[in-house]
């Protein structure tokens, strides 16, 4: 039996937030997500679009530019 799930692979917590950037599930419902009833699972993926739009985008990182050696 397979159990449905939103994760991404791309497990970042945001601090301010606690919702992981990926998915947009909260440390405790990735912990128990296991566990939960396949309603309660549902209702957690309806709240996620929105997690995920709250977050916004990710700082990007810029590349850090190397002095060359002469």
């Amino acid at each position: 039996m397979s159990i449905e799930s939103p994760c991404t692979k791309i497990c970042v917590i945001e601090p301010r937030s606690g919702h992981c950037r990926g998915c947009g599930r909260s440390g405790e419902e990735i912990g128990g997500w296991i566990a939960y009833s396949p309603q309660q699972r549902r209702d957690i993926m309806a709240l996620l679009p929105a997690r995920i739009a709250a977050l916004g985008e990710p700082a990007t990182p810029r590349p850090i530019a190397l002095a060359a050696k002469a």
